[in-house]
């Protein structure tokens, strides 16, 4: 064996010591499913991902054929790749995490990982399994066909997805997180593109790398003080009291505030407060100010910044000329149902004891009127769109392109923008 081959096998060696003896002290050392009450973990009737064993996914790269990249996230330092297990012959997606390029502490992707392994839920993403390969930690997990919501809302949805798919996407999205708070897991990371949909309309929450288990020291806080990790791409959708940083500190209704969030995010088509600086956001919360859902009872309220993209309105071509006349004509048109607001109002109350808990909003009349709809209504829902269920739809002069410009110019293809974990 050759000096070279010594000394990377070593360096590789003790990347892995590093990942392995980079233990969070946060994480519980037993099963988080046991010895924790009951949620309503049904299915509803989602179906593609529930069929695939798991069991049929090993730790070993040479099992998967990397076959595209379809995003990035973490500081461009991980790259979601469509993979096919060439065991199954199944598609899949790989998350890479370059490890050398990462200059901030391991814990942070090692919660996501942990975490994963201990859940097991039918709307939290699931890893198949990870591993180190190299200088690159591996994940892989199921194929989300449709993307993120995020990704849906920029491909086609600029202003808003239809109302019973913000309620069939909302209602898995709560059980996941009542299913995460039943297990004193806060999430601290809701947001649309941690919202991503399978080819037969199962939603799945993603993005546990900053999650807070709040038994530490063998004690249960009742509030919390910690600040998420690189929280920059999440501030939107914070709390008052998380973003606060005082004494009083946060806890799980602090989670309920950002599902206020999300729901006007998916309903307007973008996230309240997103064209604010950071402190200007923050004020704005501080005081009060409570984000609506853009419709025909709401749209005087708003003002809508000269650059916002909204699409003409068929029709009035030669009317809707300005961002605010375009917006005004979208919004007019539509009136979503009094429970629908009634659902954002109760999550993004400021004072965090008059919001629901996440239990609570399951038992809203706005989700409780989809209560037992398939979530196979949700692909017809989504229309024009068209789900990412072949390596060969994707275009072949982007399969070969560069990670770069692949990741730029996804914008391109019907299903996604990028994956954020």
């Amino acid at each position: 064996m050759s000096l070279l081959a010594c000394t990377c096998g070593g360096k590789e060696n003790e990347k892995r010591r590093r990942f392995k003896d980079s233990q969070p002290e946060q994480v519980p050392s037993q099963d988080l499913n046991k010895n924790a009450p009951e949620t309503e973990d049904k299915a509803h009737e989602g179906g593609d991902m529930e069929e695939i064993d798991s069991s049929h996914f090993r730790p070993d790269p040479l099992q998967y054929e990397l076959c595209a990249v379809i995003g990035k996230g973490h500081c461009n330092t991980s790259t979601i790749s469509l993979a096919k297990n060439l065991a199954t012959e199944s598609l899949v997606a790989v998350k890479r995490i370059n490890l050398e390029g990462w200059s901030g502490e391991l814990v942070y992707f090692q919660n996501e990982i942990l975490f994963t392994r201990m859940l097991s839920h039918p709307n939290v993403l699931p890893f198949h399994c990870s591993f180190i390969n190299g200088q690159e930690l591996w994940a892989v997990m199921p194929l989300m066909a449709f993307g993120s919501c995020r990704d849906l809302m920029h491909a086609y949805f600029t202003s808003g997805l239809p109302e019973l798919a913000i309620k069939l996407i909302m209602r898995d999205v709560c059980s996941a997180v009542d299913y995460l708070h039943h297990r004193l897991i806060i999430h601290r990371g809701i947001k649309a593109s941690h919202v991503l949909i399978s080819k037969s309309g199962r939603v799945c929450l993603s993005g546990l790398h900053n999650v807070y288990y709040t038994i530490q020291n063998g004690q249960r806080l009742q509030n919390v003080h910690d600040f998420p990790l690189h929280a920059k791409d999440c501030l939107h959708s914070y709390s008052p009291e998380l973003l606060a940083q005082n004494l009083a500190g946060y806890n799980f209704k602090s989670d309920v505030y950002s599902l206020g969030i999300l729901i006007c995010e998916l309903a307007n088509g973008q996230a309240p407060f997103a064209d604010l600086p950071a402190t200007a956001m923050l004020l704005e919360k501080l005081k009060g100010t409570k984000p609506h859902l853009a419709d025909s009872t709401t749209v005087a309220e708003f003002v809508i910044d000269d650059d916002a993209e909204y699409p003409v309105p068929e029709g009035m071509e030669d009317q809707a000329t300005t961002s605010q006349e375009r917006a005004d004509a979208i919004f007019f048109k539509r009136t979503f149902s009094s429970h629908l607001h009634e659902l954002a109002a109760a999550c993004l109350e400021t004072d965090p004891q008059l919001r629901p808990t996440a239990a609570q909003l399951l038992s809203h009349p706005a989700i409780k009127s989809i209560k037992n709809h398939s979530s196979s209504l949700l692909p017809s829902q989504l229309k024009p769109v068209t789900p990412l269920t072949d390596k060969n739809n994707i275009p072949k002069d982007l399969a070969m392109e560069e990670e770069e410009d692949f990741s730029r110019k996804m914008s391109e293809v019907s299903m996604l923008e990028d994956w954020l974990f």
